[in-house]
């Protein structure tokens, strides 16, 4: 897989509002209380408690929303998906710096252990309405930053060192969580999808003729190969 992917309007604007007011009349704690050790040291930020009334609410928003998604599914081909959580920068918690995450997640609820092959970050803010607050994925070279439009997605690989630059004016809100695909390999991953979205644009042009029916087979052979269910 690419080093991330921006996937467009995950939420509708109607979602978007809904979590805006929920978002706004939530309870907020620090937001270190959920990071290891490393990721302690540097992060400071606030989170909405897990089990409070509206991150349970804009959980269930969230992976609504990402159940409808095509380009998601395609592009993770998720297994399990880590709740989202969610969280806010700005004022005296404004930044979070180089981390990286861990790489199995305990599993919530008593529910099995997470690895997390995939992060995403899904922007709930709109980029103007904020200075700073860049999401910056990689470091020299590599380096990418991003700050997509409210309802917008990053997905990228969770083994990247990554940060959010610190927020100097208004307020940044975003969910994230993580994903165990179905298929490890993030190479294997990037086959699928690319197989995937051009069988999807050669329907488009000609319909289900010989050779898309043939490509799908073969998509679901190479899925059959190195999924792990």
């Amino acid at each position: 897989m690419s080093s991330l992917f921006e996937l467009p309007q995950v939420l509708s604007h109607a979602q978007l509002h809904e979590a805006r007011g929920l978002l706004a009349e939530a309870p907020w704690h620090d937001g270190r209380a959920s990071a290891g050790e490393q990721a302690a040291q540097v992060k400071n930020n606030d989170q909405l408690p897990p089990d409070s009334p509206s991150a349970r609410q804009l959980r269930a928003l969230v992976t609504q929303a990402l159940e409808h998604s095509a380009m998601f599914l395609s592009m993770a081909l998720p297994k399990r998906i880590f709740p989202p959580h969610f969280n806010r920068y700005g004022a005296q918690r404004n930044h979070y710096g180089p981390h990286v995450d861990s790489a199995i997640r305990r599993g919530q609820d008593g529910g099995p252990h997470i690895r997390s092959d995939l992060a995403a970050t899904l922007f709930l803010s709109d980029p103007d309405s904020y200075d700073g607050g860049e999401l910056v994925i990689g470091s020299g070279l590599a380096e990418r930053r991003i700050k997509l439009p409210a309802g917008h997605m990053v997905l990228y690989s969770a083994d990247s060192i990554h940060q959010v630059t610190p927020v100097t004016r208004g307020q940044r809100h975003g969910a994230f969580f993580w994903v165990e695909s179905m298929v490890r390999s993030a190479t294997q991953r990037q086959l699928l999808h690319e197989l995937d979205m051009s069988i999807l644009a050669l329907r488009q042009r000609h319909g289900d003729d010989t050779s898309t029916v043939a490509l799908t087979g073969t998509y679901h052979k190479l899925l059959r190969m190195w999924a792990e269910t």
